[in-house]
């Protein structure tokens, strides 16, 4: 079975060394491509965690993939497996730069390996329909891409939860119609609210990343977290939407077989290729392009 992680980490990140050995893995470019190999992931995409470079339009830069070296946005030297969101951090937008920041932005998205747009909610103090954001999402709709938002829990308890919940987002879905949205981590533990909001929302959809860490086999955690997993399943259920829900992992969060393991025993069968493959194509339409040939069939 072909798999796209739709949601992780590629970077140099504080801390990401250690939590990637506490998932079994080392936070290597080598490692994490013959991980993804040995476990039929053909594409994954990044949440930018890094720098982007200097500014050129007097905006923010946003935040790039650089675990293969410092990001070079004109010549992309990332893996081939690896796309990425432009991942904005919404404290240091502010009236008078947001258009700035769209134009900063826009030299990122133009390139083929940037396939949407990463806002970071609750560990940055502004709301989703913060006017702040509206150049951003004009930029979205414009190319076409998503806008992923981080939803639900912060890690480390950094920011405010209340920027973070996934209600937060349905104003912007309603006035952004031609715009997709992906709630991260399906807000949880807010996941009746997120999926509702999903399910009013035809541009909205969520990824289950992030919904556990470390190392335990997938049965175990499956086990350990029975409840839990019976509780998102009966919403999953009830939305009756597996086409808009996306496999991702928030790597080096989690080992990636164990995640895989756990999210086969949660997504029915007969909705696994569209959770772990063909529902990321759909959302980020430019993945398309970045396969390679024979992963297009």
């Amino acid at each position: 079975m072909k798999i796209i992680d739709a949601h992780m980490h590629f970077a140099h990140f504080p801390g990401f060394d250690a939590v990637a050995r506490e998932a079994g893995h080392e936070n290597t470019v080598e490692h994490y491509l013959a991980a993804c190999r040995e476990n039929g992931v053909v594409m994954s995409i990044v949440m930018g965690n890094a720098s982007g470079g200097a500014p050129q339009y007097g905006g923010i830069v946003p935040e790039v993939p650089d675990l293969a070296g410092p990001f070079d946005v004109t010549h992309y030297n990332q893996p081939r497996e690896i796309a990425y969101c432009a991942g904005i951090q919404s404290e240091k937008l502010t009236l008078e730069n947001c258009e700035a920041t769209a134009r900063e932005t826009e030299r990122f998205v133009r390139t083929p390996q940037c396939v949407g747009i990463k806002i970071y909610l609750g560990y940055n103090r502004v709301y989703a329909d913060d006017p702040r954001h509206e150049p951003l999402y004009a930029l979205a709709e414009q190319y076409d891409v998503p806008v992923v938002f981080h939803t639900g829990e912060t890690a480390g308890g950094w920011g405010l939860l209340k920027y973070a919940h996934p209600l937060t987002i349905d104003p912007v879905a309603e006035r952004h119609p031609k715009v997709r949205f992906v709630m991260a981590h399906c807000g949880n533990p807010w996941v009746l609210d997120a999926l509702e909001v999903m399910a009013k929302n035809e541009n909205v959809f969520v990824d289950l990343s992030g919904l556990l860490e470390g190392r335990l086999s997938g049965e175990t955690y499956f086990r350990k977290q029975k409840a839990y997993f019976d509780y998102l399943r009966m919403w999953l259920d009830y939305a009756d939407r597996y086409d808009k829900v996306l496999y991702g992992t928030d790597w080096p969060l989690i080992n990636i077989r164990s995640y895989i393991d756990v999210m086969k025993q949660l997504i029915p069968q007969e909705h696994q290729a569209e959770f772990f493959y063909q529902n990321a194509l759909r959302v980020f339409p430019k993945l398309a392009a970045l396969l390679p040939k024979e992963e297009k069939r």
